[in-house]
C-alpha cells in the first residue's frame, strides 16, 4: 500500500480522546490543549490525539523489531467510505516489523506493508483513544490515511509508541543537523535534542549515545567553528556526558579544546566529571584509545592552570577519595595506562627514528610511505678497551682501613672457616669497563645491530650477535652521562607532569601493590630509561617500593622472570638509572633480604653480578652489605679462594664488618664443637639456639641415621618442623619448654611415622595439634605435662594409639 498518497484530514480535531493514567506530557513541545467539552463528534476512522505521558513513570526498552497486528485505513470522505472503514469491516494483518534508522519495514512485504513506511512521511504518532476503538492500538498518521498497530497488551503498546516516537524524532534531528545553515539555530536544535534524550522514558544505551553520535558527526564535518561555538556546544551536551562516555570524534573535539583553551572554565566544570567517570568505569583503553587521549589532554590542561601541579594533585586525590582505600578498582590501572602512554609519546620521535616504525599520529592519519620516512637512529653501544688489570684484580675494591677503624684481629683468633686470614692487602681493583652510548644515523636499518656492552660488578660474557637485554643496552659508567636526549618544551612539561603523577600514585598505601605489579615489567621505552631526568623522577617510586614491608610490593623490584631485568638491576651501581652512591641499591637489598629472599639463589645472583658494589658499600660501613658478605662466606657462595680473601679483608676494614665477621667465626667454631660432640645417633642443641641454628646444624653434615634429638629449653618454634621431617630415622624428640606449636605437630605427624618418644612438656600446643598425633601409631611414650590438653582429646588419643604405654598429663585438664 502506498503511504504517500494525499487525502483529507479536516476531521483531526473533531474526535474524542483517550486519557491514560499519566496526565503530564512526555515532551512539552508535543502536547496540545484538550478539545472543548462540548465537542462530541465521533469519527470512527479519524486520526486521534496522542496520550500525554510523564517521563518519571514507566520505563521501556527501545524496540528494534517485534510482532504486531497492522491495519491501514484511508481517510473517509463520503458516507459510504465511512461505512467501509468501520470497525466491523476492518482487516488485520500480522507482521514482523523492524524499526530501522529511516523507516518501518516488514519482514513480509505484502498486503498493508508492501512498501516501507518512512519516518519522514509519518505526520504524527498517537495512542488510539476514540470510543469503541480496538484495544492497545497505536495510530500512525500519514498523508491520506492512518496505520493502526495493535499490540498484545498496554505495556507493549506504550513500548511501540515511545520507540516509534524516538525513531521519528532522531531521524528528524539527524536530517536537520546534517546540513547546518546558521549556528544559532543549530545550537537550539542541539539543546532540544539533548532535552529529548534526557526526558525520554526509554532506557537504552543508544538513547544517550545516538544524540552524541549525531553531534559528533556534526563537529567532525564542521571544523571551522569559533571558540565560543565550541564552548556553547560542550555546555549544551554536558548533561548527556554525566552517564555516558563520549564517542571517538567527540573525544577528538574535546582534546582540541583542551589544547587550544586549557584555561577555559569548561575544562574544570564540564570535563572534570566526564574524565572522572572514564577513570572509574573504563575497562579497556585499547578499545577506545581516544578516551585515553582525552584524559591525557585534560590532565595536561589542568597542569597549564595557574596553580599547576597543585590542581593535578587535588584531582588525583579526588579520584582516590578521602579514605585509606580507594572504592573504585579501575582508577589506578586507568591512570597508569594514561601515564605510560603520555610518557611514551614524549619519546615517540626518538623511538620512530630508531625502529623506522610509524608513529601513533601517523597511524591515526594514515601511515607515512616507507620512502618518506627518516632513516633509523639505532642505539650503538661502543666498548672502550679497558687497561689490562693485574691478576686477581676484578674481585673487590682496595681494602684500605681508615685510621679510626679497629686493627685486624690477632693471629691467634680462631677461624673455623677454611679461609686463612690475609697478611697483606689485596691488590687494587680495576673499575668495570665503561660503555659509551652514541646515536649514529644509519641508512641501512637491516644491518644496524645492538652490540652488548660491559657489565658492572661481575657482568656476564658478551652476547655476540644475539639481541642484548634491556640493562645491557643501557649499562653505562656512573661517571658518564646517559643518553643525551633533548626533549621539546611541550614534551618536557608532559614528562614532568605524568612522572609526578606516578610519584603521587606510589604515595598511596592501598595503590602501591597494584602499581608495583603494573610497573614490574618496566613498561617504558629504552629511550626513557636512558634519559637522566626521567629515571631521576622515577627514583622516588622505586624508593617507595623498596621501603614497603609488604612482600607483594618489594618483590616487584625483581624481574618478572629469570633472564629478564628488573628495577633492582636498573637502579643498582653500574645501571644507567643509578645516580647515587648505592643508597637505593642498599635499601633494595635490605628489604629483599629481610623478606623471603634470604636464600642461596639471591646471594648467588649478587655474587655473580653485584659483588663489586656490595664490597664497596661494605667498605663504607653499610650494615646490610656487611651482612650480605658474611652470608656469602657462611653459605659457601664464593668458591674462589682469592675472592674469599678479599671479602674477609673488606669485612675487617670497618668496625661493623669486623664485629660481624668475628661473630661468624664464633658461630662456625661453636658449630664445629657441637658437631664433634654428637654421636651418629644422638644430638642435642644448646639452650638459646633458634630455628636458624638448627637449620645450619642439620645442613653441616649427614644426619640421616640420627635417632635421638634434644631441643629442650631452646628457642625453636614450629618453623623448625621443616628441618625435623628431613630426619627419617628419628625415634626420640625432646621439645621440652620450647615454642613448638600446633602447626609443627601437624607437620611431624605427616612425615615422622617412626617416632616413638615425644616430649611436649611446657609447650604451647593445644587440642588442635595434639589430635594430629593420632596418626603416629608408633608412639609409645608421650609427655603432655603442663599443656592445654583436654580430657576429651586425651581419651581420643588413648583409643587411637594402641602402643602408647607411658603418658604424662600432669597439670592439664585431663589430670
Amino acid at each position: 500500500m502506498d503511504f504517500n498518497s494525499s487525502g483529507g484530514g479536516n476531521e483531526l480535531h473533531n474526535n474524542q480522546f483517550y486519557q491514560s493514567e499519566e496526565s503530564k506530557p512526555l515532551l512539552g513541545e508535543m502536547s496540545t490543549p484538550p478539545p472543548p467539552e462540548g465537542n462530541n463528534n465521533k469519527l470512527a476512522a479519524g486520526p486521534c490525539r496522542r496520550t500525554l505521558h510523564c517521563s518519571s513513570g514507566m520505563r521501556y526498552k527501545l524496540l528494534q523489531e517485534g510482532d504486531i497486528q497492522v491495519c491501514v485505513i484511508k481517510h473517509p470522505r463520503t458516507f459510504l467510505s465511512k461505512i467501509l472503514t468501520s470497525k466491523f469491516l476492518r482487516r488485520w494483518e500480522p507482521h514482523h516489523l523492524t524499526l530501522t534508522e529511516s523507516s518501518l519495514v516488514s519482514a513480509t512485504p505484502t498486503g498493508y506493508m508492501e512498501s516501507v513506511l518512512s519516518y519522514s512521511s509519518i505526520e504524527d504518532v498517537q495512542l488510539l483513544s476514540w470510543e469503541n476503538a480496538p484495544k492497545y492500538c497505536v495510530q500512525l498518521s500519514f498523508p491520506g490515511g492512518t496505520v493502526l498497530l495493535q499490540a498484545a497488551n498496554s505495556y507493549l503498546r506504550d513500548q511501540w509508541f515511545h520507540s516509534l516516537q524516538w525513531k521519528k524524532k532522531i531521524y528528524k534531528y539527524r536530517k536537520v543537523l546534517s546540513n547546518p545553515s546558521r549556528w544559532e539555530v543549530v545550537l537550539k536544535e542541539i539543546r532540544a535534542l539533548v532535552d529529548m534524550a534526557l526526558t525520554s522514558p526509554l532506557q537504552d544505551e543508544s538513547i544517550h549515545q545516538a544524540p552524541l553520535h549525531i553531534i559528533s558527526t556534526l563537529l567532525a564535518e564542521n571544523t571551522s567553528l569559533s571558540t565560543q561555538d565550541h564552548e556553547n556546544i560542550i555546555v549544551a551536551i554536558a548533561p548527556l556526558l554525566e552517564n555516558n562516555h563520549p564517542p571517538p570524534d567527540l573525544c577528538e573535539f574535546f582534546c582540541k579544546h583542551c589544547r587550544e583553551r586549557p584555561r577555559s572554565m569548561v575544562v574544570i566544570e564540564v570535563f572534570t566529571p566526564v574524565v572522572q567517570r572514564i577513570l572509574k568505569h573504563n575497562m579497556d583503553f585499547g578499545k577506545c584509545p581516544r578516551l585515553r587521549l582525552f584524559t591525557q589532554e585534560y590532565i595536561l590542561a589542568l597542569n597549564e592552570l595557574n596553580a599547576g601541579m597543585e590542581v593535578v594533585k587535588k584531582f588525583i586525590h579526588s579520584m582516590h577519595g578521602p579514605t585509606g582505600q580507594c572504592p573504585h578498582p579501575r582508577v589506578l590501572p586507568n591512570l597508569v595506562a594514561v601515564c605510560l602512554a603520555a610518557i611514551y609519546s614524549c619519546y615517540e620521535e626518538f623511538i620512530n627514528s630508531r625502529d623506522n616504525s610509524p608513529s601513533l599520529k601517523e597511524i591515526r592519519n594514515g601511515c607515512q610511505p616507507q620512502s618518506e620516512r627518516k632513516p633509523p637512529m639505532p642505539l650503538r653501544l661502543l666498548r672502550q678497551e679497558p687497561p689490562t688489570p693485574p691478576p686477581g684484580a676484578l674481585l673487590a675494591p682496595t681494602p684500605t682501613p681508615a685510621p679510626t677503624l679497629s686493627p685486624p684481629p690477632p693471629p691467634s683468633l680462631p677461624s673455623p672457616l677454611p679461609l686463612p686470614v690475609p697478611t697483606a692487602p689485596a691488590p687494587p681493583i680495576v673499575n668495570s669497563s665503561e660503555v659509551l652510548v652514541e646515536l649514529e644515523r644509519s641508512n641501512n636499518a637491516a644491518n644496524a645491530a645492538l652490540r652488548r656492552g660491559g657489565g658492572g660488578g661481575g657482568g656476564g660474557p658478551a652476547g655476540g650477535d644475539s639481541e642484548p637485554n634491556l640493562i645491557d643496552c643501557l649499562m653505562v659508567s656512573p661517571a658518564l652521562s646517559a643518553l643525551a636526549i633533548q626533549l621539546p618544551a611541550q614534551a618536557d612539561r608532559t614528562l614532568g607532569c605524568f612522572a609526578l603523577i606516578l610519584k603521587m600514585l606510589s604515595d598511596y598505601d592501598d595503590w602501591r601493590p597494584a602499581l608495583a605489579s603494573l610497573l614490574q615489567p618496566i613498561p617504558f621505552p629504552k629511550e626513557a630509561l636512558a634519559h637522566a631526568k626521567f629515571t631521576k623522577e622515577l627514583k622516588h617510586v622505586i624508593q617507595r617500593f623498596a621501603e614497603d614491608p609488604r612482600q607483594e610490593v618489594h618483590s616487584c623490584l625483581l624481574s618478572v622472570r629469570s633472564g629478564k631485568d628488573g628495577w633492582f638491576q636498573l637502579y643498582s651501581p653500574g645501571g644507567v638509572a643509578c645516580d647515587d652512591d648505592g643508597e637505593l641499591f642498599a635499601s633494595m637489598v635490605h628489604i629483599l633480604m629481610g623478606s623471603c629472599y634470604k636464600t642461596k639463589k639471591f646471594l648467588l645472583s649478587l655474587a655473580e653480578n653485584k659483588l663489586g658494589p656490595c664490597m664497596l658499600l661494605a667498605l663504607r660501613g653499610n650494615q646490610t652489605m656487611v651482612e650480605i658478605l658474611c652470608l656469602m662466606l657462611e653459605y659457601n657462595i664464593i668458591e674462589n679462594k682469592d675472592t674469599q680473601l678479599q671479602i674477609i679483608s673488606t669485612l675487617e676494614s670497618t668496625q661493623v664488618g669486623l664485629r660481624m665477621y668475628e661473630q661468624l667465626c664464633d658461630r662456625q667454631r661453636e658449630l664445629k664443637e657441637l658437631v664433634s660432640q654428637f654421636t651418629p645417633s644422638t644430638a642435642a642443641l644448646p639452650p638459646s639456639h633458634q630455628d636458624a641454628d638448627l637449620a645450619r646444624l642439620l645442613s653441616s653434615g649427614s644426619f640421616g641415621n640420627l635417632e635421638n634429638l634434644s631441643l629442650a629449653f631452646t628457642n625453636v618454634t614450629s618453623a623448625c618442623a621443616e628441618q625435623l621431617i628431613k630426619l627419617p630415622s628419628l625415634k626420640q624428640l625432646n621439645l621440652w619448654s620450647t615454642q613448638f606449636g600446633d602447626a609443627g605437630l601437624r607437620l611431624l605427624s605427616e612425615h615422622l611415622a617412626c617416632l616413638q618418644v615425644l616430649n611436649l612438656c611446657e609447650t604451647p600446643v593445644t587440642d588442635a595439634g595434639l589430635l594430629a598425633l593420632s596418626s603416629m601409631k608408633s608412639l609409645c611414650s608421650l609427655n603432655m605435662n603442663s599443656t592445654k590438653l583436654t580430657a576429651d582429646t586425651y581419651e581420643d588419643l588413648k583409643a587411637k594409639l594402641p602402643n602408647l604405654k607411658e603418658v604424662d598429663v600432669r597439670y592439664t585438664e585431663a589430670w
